[in-house]
């Protein structure tokens, strides 16, 4: 949407103060540097809204005061535990336990798989910080792996650190904003030097590889419903696997004490739990009803909202590598992947930009009304260097150099493709800006 000097000044001199706008222009914008630019008017952080049928449910929960998912008589008649059996369907799964977050999931996918004190666990050295803190809290040491310029695992780094850390018996591979690495040579690597693989499928909700769902590879997975995810529930997570052993001490560390194992669904059988309840702590770290309630009617969507996502995410590459293919590159789905979910936009910006060149651009975009994050920034939960709580000991040149240059930009579904083509120009004319200048 173009806007002219006119209707700028206007909207500008419409009320006293910003608040009437969605992205409200900087006090002292030069609007004569603005007037024949695109500027994106919608929020960048509009989540997905619940569907009626979940509020409604939401709100029968609330009138019987019912929200604690055991106050039930039967397992069936639990909101969380259908929950449960539809995410476990879903994604193939034969166990689901549900969570208050996928931080906590990623917690006990460490602590049910016999994780000591103080072992070591290789990740991404490209998460977000909520995977390092998640090793912390299950008391574990951190060490990490290399990721390329498709923000992803690199498998030969993977075999380098496995060699040099022949004590480390666990692997936590996160599938950052949805991009999966080469998970046949990861499955690989961990099996021959003895490693359990682990997968973070927070950001990989949908995303299927060898055609079937994230999260198989690896002995056991993680989902979110976080806000910013495929399932919104504001917080909310799901321990997902096969495994009866994994299955059953996650739902006791999550509070299934005494005998309330039977008011879930997908969980194995007593034998499994035997004195379990006796002799892990309760974390209490279960799912509300409320949450539960919320997610289920979006499980159902899924699929025409992912259609949605790509089909709008492929328009806005073909536009950007069109129009400014020698500025930027777009990290490439690797081969395996058959099912991609495209929620949100990254790249990388070329060589030609040089810090200087890359505040220009993202001053740019932010004035134009499109916030771009540098995953490198100095402030960057997503930028290994800020995790100081859980510090690299070794040096990541090649993640520290993608870091540098990589952008991440939100696609909200709740937008119109119009707000798309905005989004495109933006970008477009604050790349060419900066490197004017």
């Amino acid at each position: 949407m173009q806007f002219t000097k006119i209707a700028i000044y206007a909207l500008a001199l419409a009320a006293s103060t910003d608040a009437l706008l969605t992205n409200p222009l900087k006090t002292g914008t030069d609007l004569n540097k603005i007037t024949d630019r695109a500027y994106v008017t919608r929020d960048i952080k509009t989540p997905d809204p619940v569907p009626v049928e979940g509020q409604e449910e939401a709100l029968e929960l609330m009138k019987t005061g019912r929200m604690y998912r055991y106050n039930v008589l039967t397992a069936e008649e639990s909101t969380v535990s259908l929950c449960e059996q539809e995410i476990a369907a879903y994604t193939g799964h034969k166990y689901c336990v549900a969570l208050n977050s996928c931080g906590s999931a990623l917690m006990l996918l460490l602590k049910t798989t016999g994780l000591k004190p103080g072992g070591k666990v290789l990740s991404n050295a490209f998460t977000f910080g909520a995977v390092p803190s998640a090793i912390e809290h299950a008391n574990g040491k951190a060490v990490y792996v290399e990721s390329d310029y498709n923000h992803v695992m690199d498998v030969a780094d993977l075999h380098k650190k496995l060699e040099a850390n022949p004590d480390c018996k666990h692997v936590l591979i996160s599938h950052m904003r949805g991009k999966v690495a080469d998970m046949d040579a990861i499955k690989e690597a961990c099996d021959k030097y003895d490693a359990i693989l682990l997968e973070d499928c927070a950001h990989s909700l949908g995303v299927r590889w060898q055609d079937k769902h994230t999260g198989h590879i690896g002995i056991a997975s993680a989902v979110s419903s976080q806000s910013y995810k495929m399932i919104n529930s504001g917080e909310g997570g799901f321990l997902l696997t096969d495994d009866p052993d994994i299955a059953a001490r996650t739902a006791v560390y999550a509070g299934a004490y005494e005998g309330l194992a039977v008011k879930h669904i997908t969980v194995p059988g007593p034998e499994y739990f035997a004195d379990l309840p006796k002799e892990l702590p309760n974390y209490s770290l279960r799912m509300s009803g409320l949450s539960a309630a919320v997610v289920r009617p979006q499980i159902k969507t899924l699929e025409p909202r992912i259609e949605k996502y790509n089909r709008r995410y492929w328009k806005l590459v073909e536009t950007l590598t069109e129009r400014c293919g020698d500025m930027l590159t777009v990290p490439v789905d690797t081969p395996g992947m058959t099912t991609a979910v495209h929620d949100s936009f990254q790249f990388n910006l070329d060589k030609k930009f040089t810090p200087e060149k890359i505040d220009i651009f993202l001053e740019q975009c932010k004035t134009h009304g499109l916030p771009v994050e540098l995953f490198g920034h100095k402030s960057n939960a997503r930028n290994f260097v800020n995790w100081g709580f859980a510090p690299a000991e070794d040096p990541l040149p090649m993640t520290t150099d993608m870091l540098s240059r990589a952008c991440d930009v939100r696609m909200p579904l709740m937008w119109d493709d119009e707000d798309f083509e905005d989004m495109a120009n933006v970008l477009c004319e604050s790349l060419e800006a900066a490197l004017e200048e």
